[in-house]
């Protein structure tokens, strides 16, 4: 199937706030996502890099506003 990667991106990152958490002063979320859309978040600098063996990956400050802002965007009730 051809999928736009860039909407595939911005619905992970969207999820990624859903499943986020604060943690000594950074925010995280759990990494059960697809390795190549996480490679692509962390190359465009909305993540720090995912590979380790923490189950969940740090957001950057970009990265964290981003998530919080596309979660409204796509799952906000209308008002």
């Amino acid at each position: 199937m051809d999928y736009d990667e860039s909407k595939i991106d911005e619905t992970t990152l969207a999820l990624m706030f859903l499943t986020s958490f604060s943690d000594h002063g950074e925010t995280r979320s759990w990494k059960g996502y697809d390795w190549e859309v996480m490679s692509r978040l962390h190359a465009a600098g909305l993540i720090h890099d995912p590979v380790g063996k923490a189950k969940s990956v740090a957001l950057t400050e970009k990265g964290e506003k981003l998530s919080r802002d596309l979660f409204q965007k796509h799952f906000a009730r209308s008002a």
